[in-house]
């Protein structure tokens, strides 16, 4: 098991900026890829970064490219998602999930929510115009 749990989630104007961390426990970080998901009112869960085991590679949703940016510290077990020029379409439930991924770490696979084993509960961001 892996237990994950978010923070860092709060009400921001437009424009501003927010970081969201990730804490893991459990079994062994490094083994899982992170991804960060988000899901607003009346929305199905979408994808939004994702981050392979060594921080080597990253992928993006298009919505976000260029103002988010995630990373991890293995040595401290949590992912981070730094989210600059927020905007109101960024609100939503933000939630971080580990993946064990055997084999290639394509963006189709990092962008699927069914290869995603662990879910944390989520940090509520809220984007005021």
């Amino acid at each position: 098991q892996v237990q994950l749990v978010e923070s860092g989630g709060e009400l921001v104007q437009a424009g501003g900026s927010l970081r969201l961390s990730c804490a893991a426990s459990g079994r062994t970080f490094i083994n899982y890829a992170m991804g960060w998901f988000r899901q607003a009112p009346g929305k199905e869960r979408e994808f939004v970064a994702a981050i392979n085991w060594s921080g080597g590679i990253t992928y993006y949703a298009d919505s976000v490219k260029g103002r988010f940016t995630i990373s991890r510290d293995n040595a401290k077990n949590t992912v981070s998602l730094q989210m600059n020029s927020l905007k109101p379409e960024d609100t939503a439930v933000y939630h971080c999930a580990a993946a064990h991924i055997v084999g290639l770490f394509s963006s189709t696979v990092a962008s699927a929510l069914r290869n995603y084993d662990y879910w944390g509960q989520g940090t509520q961001v809220t984007v005021s115009a």
